[in-house]
């Protein structure tokens, strides 16, 4: 169909990228919502290329969701935008099923157009239940809201940066059809930081990395990692609900990209044995009126009291939040002590095997790495239960707990008894998400083996939760 009459917004890399720092600088500083939101529609009324809005929310396992609105349909009805929450799995029930997307107009985003198509700029929502309020099954609307508060009450703003890892496939549908060919092929064999210019992977890194810096990543640096085939593209700090937006964002370009090449990203932790596993290091700081709580330079590795307290109440409640930060049957093969996986619940400057790690730092960048995380982690369950815990957990009666020999669950049955134990988790999410959410995962390790045994099993590729692919989950 020819284009030739078409008139449809499509920027430069360098205009997105201009546009996007400017937002995030808005979103930074705390614009008002009334003025930001007053600046989005004017914007969206007089720029006449916009044909679609694209508005993303995520369900309560962190699969992404996407809902493409007309442009004008949307200036006249986004305060009232229903959907069917009884078909996103674990939002309501049939009989209770309508649901409301409100805009976070804060975080908006102008998006190339050789990736989302032309035409079209990108809006997280957050959902809201029938009754006005914000539904509990929403994570991302839980996180701002904490956030929010301890902002309003503390003065603290929450920061989260996350180095997320994954892997790069032949073929474009490989975990679609993992079950029929029973393996993934590496486009690359290299490793950690070896690749040449010009081949797949290093062609692959290259393209995302230029989409993340034209949407306002602030980059830092990319890489093949220590697998074959795997990846690593690092960005800045950001304030923890945007920190947790731009994993999705992340996940979405990469998978795209991938496609778009023929390929396909896998965030599966551990797609292939033998060989290590991806992980999402969530490193984690906490400032007020701009100055690093987590530094203190006569402090134990230059970490203060406050930060210390904070990595305590983690270690402390590791078993409770463990289903949380590795939600998947697979994530757990990647909690192997063979390939630097951080499954001791322990804290160490040096030891890459410890669940949480202190990073170097100054009074800048000083930080807690909390290394156990998986990258098919629900980013907004797993930031918020991080923080809430390390802010307002116990502490357990433990010598020397911070290396005390205890470990993390070997497999998801173990981790949803805790999950399920956890008095924790129930004044967290409540009884009715915590019940939501570990039903969700007895229903994904029912089709696995409960030995995981020592190759990867079609049922943990094929019902993993990030596979896009509606027939298959269909066949629960």
């Amino acid at each position: 169909m020819s284009s030739e009459y078409r008139n449809f917004l499509a920027l430069s890399y360098d205009e997105l990228e201009e546009l996007n720092l400017k937002a995030k600088a808005e979103r930074l500083g705390r614009v008002a919502e009334d003025k930001i939101r007053e600046e989005r529609l004017k914007y969206l009324t007089d720029e006449k290329r916009i044909k679609a809005v694209t508005v993303l929310f995520s369900d309560l396992e962190g699969r992404l969701h996407l809902l493409d609105y007309d442009k004008k349909f949307l200036l006249k009805s986004y305060d009232n935008l229903t959907f069917d929450g009884s078909s996103i799995r674990g939002f309501t029930a049939q009989k209770e099923s309508d649901l409301r997307l409100g805009i976070d107009w804060s975080a908006f985003y102008w998006v190339p157009a050789d990736v989302f198509g032309s035409g079209k700029v990108v809006v997280f929502g957050s959902v809201i239940d029938k009754n006005g309020t914000p539904y509990s099954g929403d994570l991302r609307g839980v996180l701002q809201a904490y956030s929010n508060k301890l902002f309003e009450e503390k003065g603290y703003t929450l920061n989260a940066a996350n180095e997320i890892e994954g892997f790069l496939f032949q073929g474009a549908d490989a975990e679609r059809t993992y079950h029929e060919t029973g393996k993934f092929e590496f486009v690359n064999t290299g490793g950690y930081y070896h690749s040449l210019p010009g081949d797949p992977l290093r062609r692959f890194i290259d393209t995302a990395a230029e989409v993340q810096r034209a949407m306002g990543f602030q980059n830092e640096k990319d890489h093949p990692e220590v697998a074959p085939s795997q990846f690593e593209i690092n960005y800045g700090y950001g304030e923890v609900v945007a920190a947790a937006d731009q994993i999705q964002l992340y996940k979405l370009l990469a998978r795209q990209i991938a496609n778009n090449m023929g390929y396909t990203a896998s965030f599966l932790p551990k797609p292939v044995v033998g060989v290590n596993g991806s992980g999402m290091h969530t490193n984690l700081s906490i400032s007020k009126d701009g100055a690093n709580l987590m530094w203190d330079p006569d402090g134990i590795e230059k970490i203060s009291t406050f930060g210390w307290e904070f990595v305590d109440r983690i270690l402390s409640h590791a078993l409770d939040i463990c289903l949380i930060l590795n939600s998947s049957v697979n994530s757990y093969r990647r909690l192997d002590p063979h390939f630097e996986a951080p499954n001791q619940i322990k804290a160490s400057a040096t030891d890459r095997g410890s669940m949480i790690r202190i990073p170097i730092g100054n009074s800048k960048s000083a930080r807690v790495e909390v290394r156990s995380v998986a990258p098919d982690a629900n980013p907004y369950l797993t930031l918020f239960s991080i923080f809430k815990t390390g802010l307002d957990g116990t502490t357990l009666s433990i010598e020397g707990l911070r290396q005390a020999e205890r470990y993390l669950p070997s497999d998801i049955h173990s981790a949803m008894h805790d999950f399920r134990a956890s008095e924790w988790i129930s004044k967290i999410l409540g009884e009715d998400v915590k019940s939501r959410f570990v039903d969700l995962k007895q229903a994904a390790a029912d089709r696995a083996p409960r030995s995981l045994g020592t190759f990867v099993k079609d049922s943990e590729v094929q019902f993993h939760h990030e596979i896009y692919n509606q027939a298959l989950w269909n066949l629960f």
